[in-house]
């Protein structure tokens, strides 16, 4: 990587010990996720995708999640970013946000949002906007985890809150296998019309058929998000290990990389990882 220019990263993966407890969301038709993934297990594969480094993305509920990759950060400096769990419903969520204020590495949070049982009245709830108030009051980045169904809800808790970065998740997890491009290019629409908004190239191939999904099934709608909010606010994410099933890191990386070619190399650039430098605030972290 050249000094002038900006690291190319990978904007959303993960790590984790595998235990059943502390991962519930995977399910058992999902085995290939049912071990550990680890910094070691990611590197070959950002090396082989000419990736610097990476954002490492909770996997689990727990503030003790936000202290293992904080761990794992100090370890890797190619961990560019950490962002973490902590719980913004908490009457004390200060006092939780103060014990990391020297984590520099640390720049955003992020809650499941999707795993709620009813998410549109869990981000109406007022315990949880004053939490991501407090977030945006001390310059961190939230990350919207959301199905497309919530994109509305969504869309008015952004509204609310627009005093720093957000960041959309996985394009809102579009129904792929039902073929809903323009009902979700619809409600995704005021959402992405939002300045302080930014989304993931992330996720799309486990939206649909992991064994069978074609890349023109999923191209549409990586070309919608360019439409949509632009070159200066998408980044790429592996979502890995997730991806894995359905499909490897090499197919993920070339899928997002094929819908690119059109664009200028300055616009390819902030994708690949000066739009992540500016909405983590990576410029100028030595690390």
């Amino acid at each position: 990587m050249s000094s002038t220019q900006p690291p190319r990263l990978d904007a959303h993966q993960h790590f984790w010990r595998y235990d059943a407890a502390g991962y519930p969301w995977i399910s058992h038709d999902m085995p290939g996720l049912r071990r550990d993934f680890m910094p070691d297990d990611l590197r070959p594969l950002l090396d082989q995708a000419g990736l610097d480094g990476c954002i490492a993305v909770q996997a689990r509920a727990c503030e003790s999640e936000t202290d293992w990759l904080l761990q794992l950060a100090g370890q890797y400096p190619w961990i560019r970013a950490v962002v973490g769990w902590v719980d913004l419903c908490a009457a004390d969520l200060e006092h939780s946000l103060e014990r990391w204020a020297q984590a520099s590495v640390l720049r955003g949070f992020r809650h499941q949002l999707q795993d709620e049982p009813a998410p549109a009245e869990f981000m109406q709830r007022a315990d949880f906007n004053r939490g991501l108030a407090t977030l945006q009051r001390q310059g961190k980045v939230y990350e919207v985890l959301i199905k497309a169904c919530d994109l509305s809800a969504a869309t008015q808790l952004c509204q609310r809150h627009d005093q720093h970065h957000l960041v959309l998740d996985h394009l809102a997890k579009p129904n792929v296998q039902a073929n809903n491009l323009r009902q979700w290019a619809e409600q995704l629409a005021p959402l992405a019309a939002l300045a302080h908004v930014s989304c993931k190239l992330s996720g799309l191939a486990t939206e649909a058929d992991w064994q069978h999904w074609q890349p023109e099934q999923l191209t549409p709608y990586l070309d919608t998000a360019l439409h949509l909010f632009g070159p200066e606010r998408l980044m790429f994410g592996s979502d890995w290990p997730v991806c894995l099933l359905a499909s490897d890191y090499r197919t993920t990386h070339t899928l997002v990389d094929s819908v690119l070619h059109t664009l200028s190399a300055a616009e390819q650039a902030a994708i690949w990882g000066a739009n992540a430098c500016s909405i983590y605030g990576l410029e100028g972290v030595t690390r």
